[in-house]
């Protein structure tokens, strides 16, 4: 499986020749989701739920599906009928051929006056990879590469930190990174590097990988 990082929350996932993106949101590149089978959107939060995006991935392809919480499928569905799935907490499904599981509900807590939203993890493959959208949640089975949402108004590093001993993958690449600076970089890998037990690792945009 090659594991391709756009900016930010956005990730490209590509096996046997088909093509899976998670949350190509408005901090990702235009082309983000062009040339995907299926699409996962954790949240509708314009960082990482963008119409225009998904628009233009599902035109290129008009076999392309989306897979997302209801929150966001009540808002895409009609533009294409029969193509968008609406799914939550313990759902397991089949998406341009790779295997799903949906872990989580809500929203990280970014401030108690803000109402929380929902939001759902993507474990893919059975455990190969899991992306937690805009949450900490820690799925019920083992994880080879999480995907770490290093820097957000919700967060802090030492949550971070934790949140990876918790989960305990074998590794971690960085994303919810937009917002973190090529001068603070250096801290978050060697405070996480150091502390989090896992080996942390950073994709630049559109640098890929082998998983």
């Amino acid at each position: 499986m090659k594991l391709t990082k756009m900016s930010h929350s956005c990730v490209r996932l590509e096996k046997d020749g088909r093509v899976l993106v998670v949350d190509p949101g408005g901090f990702s590149e235009e082309d983000a989701a062009v040339g995907a089978d299926a699409v996962l959107v954790t949240h509708e939060h314009p960082d990482h739920f963008d119409e225009g995006r998904l628009r233009t991935a599902m035109e290129a392809n008009p076999a392309a599906e989306i897979w997302t919480l209801k929150a966001v499928a009540d808002r895409v569905s009609a533009a294409f009928p029969g193509r968008v799935h609406t799914v939550g907490h313990g759902d397991a499904f089949t998406a341009a051929g790779f295997d799903v599981e949906a872990h989580g509900e809500l929203h990280a807590v970014i401030h108690p006056d803000i109402p929380r939203i929902t939001n759902v993890g993507y474990l893919v493959e059975g455990g190969k990879l899991f992306h937690p959208g805009d949450a900490l949640t820690v799925p019920d089975q083992p994880v080879e590469t999480l995907m770490l949402p290093v820097m957000a108004p919700w967060n802090k590093i030492s949550e971070v930190i934790d949140y990876v001993r918790e989960v305990r993958p074998q590794r971690a690449y960085d994303i919810h990174d937009a917002l973190l600076t090529d001068l603070a970089r250096p801290i978050y890998d060697r405070q996480i590097g150091a502390l989090g037990g896992s080996e942390h690792l950073r994709l630049a945009p559109r640098d890929a990988v082998q998983l």
